[in-house]
């Protein structure tokens, strides 16, 4: 059974900075993409990052130059590191596996999801 666990939440100032972290268990598929997304209050899911079983990584338009994705293959693990942070940046943070996909073809449909980390940015 795939399990994704996150962590690293908190709250934070604007211009702070924070690592989400998720590690994944019971996986066993070779080819994969992983996934950061998030949800505020009110609004739809949409994606932050992803990086895939290549390296290659994708950004929101709003997240680039300040979040960098990154993976501990050794570990079952990927990173989300934040700076820079920003009120808009608040959100419930979701980490996301999708097997056979790549950073091209990930989308928020047929994913295994962890159950969020929270990330609050004060002004």
């Amino acid at each position: 059974q795939v399990q994704l666990l996150e962590s690293g939440g908190g709250s934070v100032q604007a211009g702070g900075s924070l690592t989400l972290s998720c590690v994944r268990s019971g996986y066993t598929h070779r080819s994969y993409c992983m996934g950061w997304f998030r949800q505020a209050p009110g609004k739809e899911r949409e994606a932050v990052a992803y990086i895939d079983t290549s390296g290659s990584t994708s950004y929101a338009d709003s997240v680039k130059g300040r979040f960098t994705i990154s993976q501990d293959n050794a570990k079952n693990t990927v990173y989300l590191q934040m700076n820079s942070l920003r009120p808009e940046d608040t959100a419930m943070y979701y980490c996301a596996a999708a097997p056979g996909r790549t950073v091209a073809t990930m989308t928020p449909d047929h994913n295994y999801w962890g159950r969020g980390t929270q990330v609050t940015v004060s002004s």
